[in-house]
């Protein structure tokens, strides 16, 4: 990952600020800390923090057409680039780099945003237009690369993260009462909001454009699912091929790079699928990278080892100590720029930090496969529910509960009786919009209870707000394509492809690269019948077919473990130093947003008990990331951060040689 930065003044009365375009780029130089570059001009300036993978000699940002009249900074890849240059080059255009950057901005300059539906890739894209004094923002089509943007009286200034923006004094920085309640309720703001008051963010598959006063936002490209009934009727012999061919060419796609590639490799069906695909194009051992933990119950060691000996790889681990996450976990905030309910990003942390250690740019990683072909249980419990609602009176239906969730210690040591009664709310409600996920959406939209009067928003209903907002598009939809609907829109793009995805990759500037969000895999997966993907209670059935005489049979059987890491043993069993200035009651009544009654008695109950249930884990760790989120970036800002040196600027005046 790259990361770009720039202002816009549309009626030339404050031109950009080189100094502080300078200061953005060093905030964010962990995206990019191989060269920075700008291009300046009364109107705009834009950025680049680079992390060099392609065309490491000549493609240098920004990047210009022949004219000097569009200027292109870009972060993420665009895999089909070498199509797109051949392309690009019959039909006569002049290309100085052997980058996909400029590709893209010679086909922008070619058919304006309509240029957004050939690329193949991970984006945020931002084009000057000098002649019509006009910017352009685009987001790729799930949301792996993010952008951000505030928009200001007589223009905007945007960045790949909120911090580069906050540098801007016009720009107060606040958090957002709004984004705090999506937050503790689907576990991460939704796009366009975010957690910062003035700071919206470019909804994946959307771009916009700015100038003289105005903004047009348009989507480009939208999840669609058939209607229940009308999936593609297609063999399950053709449709697992067909489905291992896509990800083999998605692969091979992601593989393009001037510098080595490596793979995470969990041990799990999805990540060891993808290795494998990457390991029939690695002639030399494939470096894959995992994460042990000392906690057997989080711990996937053996399995990680049965897929490396199997694949033959050159395998590295780390060790995640419970201790460790307490230790990294104030700066996985200081990169999320967003609330956590789980310290799942903090091993991801470490992970990539062990990448970059092995002096290594690129992952391919497994995600994706989850959501776009039935890997979670949250699709399971769904239809459990659903079938048990058709005689809710049965006491034998919702036992099929008990295979879910082995791992959540309050609904195994409860009994049948509180798993009925848990699971069994609103259990007949199978028709209201959502249905899927409001279980989950009402237990955790508690935390709100936390948050102090300013912040509560009691006439404020963020699952309503989402539901009207999809405007019927679940309806016709199969109760499966309704879930992962759902799921794709609230949380792998603004949790998972995020504070456990980007942030925590590109904090040790490690870009991460994903074959099952392919745009043809996603779209193809899509099509599919929802018993190729969830057949019975088997998750991700069509992928196993797929997998099947490709990966050992072990790891197609294993039973699913769900990616978790330790909560309250890391912070309360040896508490860091931090903790009790960050959660002390004069901390939490200076800063105004949580209420320090609540959270003082998670911490009592720990003292007395030492235990904390799952409902209180989520709490803890969103009053300790939502209090480092205050310290760091509203409290103790603005930091004093230097001016990027050794920054290549490019003039409005200039025109390439």
């Amino acid at each position: 990952m790259c990361g770009i930065v720039g202002s816009l003044d549309w009626g030339g009365r404050e031109p950009p600020d080189e100094g502080l375009l300078r200061r953005m780029l060093t905030v964010i130089r962990h995206r990019g800390p191989d060269e920075f570059g700008l291009y300046l001009d009364a109107q705009v300036g834009l950025g680049s923090a680079r992390l060099s993978i392609i065309d490491l000699a000549t493609g240098s940002q920004p990047i210009t057409n022949e004219d000097g009249s569009l200027w292109i900074v870009m972060n993420g890849e665009v895999f089909n680039y070498v199509e797109l240059r051949e392309g690009l080059a019959r039909r006569g255009h002049r290309l100085i780099t052997q980058s996909d950057t400029e590709a893209v901005l010679h086909l922008y300059e070619e058919r304006g945003p309509a240029c957004l539906d050939e690329l193949n890739g991970q984006f945020a894209i931002a084009i000057w237009d000098r002649s019509r004094q006009e910017l352009f923002l685009a987001r790729d089509r799930v949301g792996i690369c993010p952008l951000f943007f505030a928009p200001l009286p007589h223009g905007l200034v945007f960045a790949s993260e909120i911090k580069a923006i906050l540098l801007d004094p016009r720009i107060a920085p606040a958090l957002d009462p709004y984004g705090l309640n999506q937050a503790y309720t689907f576990w991460a703001p939704l796009a366009p909001r975010t957690c910062f008051q003035g700071i919206e963010e470019l909804q994946p598959g959307h771009w916009m454009r700015v100038r003289s006063g105005e903004r047009t936002l348009r989507r480009y490209w939208r999840l669609e699912f058939p209607h229940a009934g009308d999936e593609e009727p297609i063999p399950e012999t053709q449709a697992a091929a067909q489905l291992h061919d896509l990800l083999a060419d998605a692969t091979q796609l992601r593989l393009r790079a001037d510098v080595p590639v490596g793979s995470y490799l969990s041990g799990g069906l999805d990540s060891t699928y993808v290795a494998g695909l990457v390991r029939q194009h690695t002639p030399e051992a494939l470096t894959t990278f995992s994460i042990a933990f000392e906690d057997p119950a989080y711990d996937e060691r053996p399995y990680q080892e049965l897929a490396t000996a199997f694949l033959g790889t050159d395998h590295h681990r780390t060790e995640c100590r419970t201790a460790s996450i307490s230790e990294v976990f104030p700066q996985v905030i200081w990169h999320a720029e967003a609330p956590v309910l789980r310290t799942s990003p903090a091993p991801m942390f470490l992970l990539s930090e062990l990448v970059h250690e092995h002096g290594l740019k690129v992952v391919l990683t497994g995600e994706g496969a989850d959501e776009f072909l039935g890997g979670y249980n949250i699709y399971k419990e769904d239809k459990i529910r659903r079938f048990w609602a058709r005689q809710p009176e049965s006491a034998i239906r919702p036992l099929l509960l008990r295979r879910l969730y082995p791992y959540v210690a309050d609904l195994s040591r409860s009994g049948d009786a509180y798993l009925a009664a848990y699971f069994g709310r609103d259990l007949t409600e199978v028709d209201r919009a959502a249905y899927s996920h409001r279980l989950r959406w009402r237990s955790t939209a508690r935390l709100r209870a936390f948050l102090t009067d300013a912040y509560q928003l009691p006439d404020y209903d963020p699952v309503e707000e989402l539901v009207a907002a999809m405007d019927g598009a679940l309806t016709p939809l199969s109760p499966l394509a309704q879930a992962q609907l759902l799921e794709v829109s609230t949380f792998m793009s603004p949790y998972l492809l995020s504070s456990q995805g980007d942030r925590v990759l590109s904090a040790h500037a490690v870009e991460g690269r994903f074959p099952f969000l392919d745009h043809r895999v996603i779209e193809f997966a899509a099509q599919l019948p929802p018993r190729l993907k969830l057949r019975g209670l088997c998750e991700k059935y069509i992928l196993k077919e797929s997998a099947r005489g490709f990966l050992p049979p072990e790891i197609i059987a294993r039973r699913k473990q769900p990616y978790r890491a330790p909560i309250h043993r890391a912070f309360l069993e040896r508490r860091p130093g931090y903790l009790e200035a960050t959660l002390s009651p004069h901390a939490l009544d200076a800063a105004g947003v949580l209420k320090a009654e609540p959270v003082g008695r998670l911490l009592s109950k720990h003292e007395r008990t030492g235990h904390l249930s799952e409902f209180e884990d989520m709490a803890l760790v969103g009053a300790l990331s939502t209090q480092l989120m205050h310290e760091q970036f509203v409290h103790g800002w603005p930091r004093s951060v230097a001016a990027a040196e050794s920054v290549r600027v490019r003039r409005g005046e200039e025109r390439s040689s």
